[in-house]
């Protein structure tokens, strides 16, 4: 346990930014895997309707560091690929 003021200020700040950061990854993967159960279903229209929502999210966790904005780019591009292909 820290003794310095300063210091446990920041082992309290990075307990609840771990949780805060952990609940951003978990909406960034569950969106992840809808979209995946859509596609792989073959639900091309819904998986079409679920594109805006998708891109959403995984745009809000990368700003805020969760994720890099490089993934979620790469992530809505492949995506996006695959629904193409699928038509």
């Amino acid at each position: 346990m820290p003794n310095i003021q300063s210091s446990i200020r920041r082992t309290k700040r990075t307990k609840i930014q771990t949780q805060v950061n952990r609940l951003r990854k978990s909406k960034y993967k569950s969106a992840i895997k809808k979209m995946s159960s859509y596609i792989n279903s073959g639900k091309i229209k819904e998986a079409q309707k679920f594109m805006p929502e998708f891109h959403s999210q995984l745009m809000k966790v990368a700003k805020t560091g969760a994720i890099t904005k490089q993934t979620a780019s790469r992530k809505i591009s492949r995506i996006s690929k695959k629904i193409k292909n699928k038509k």
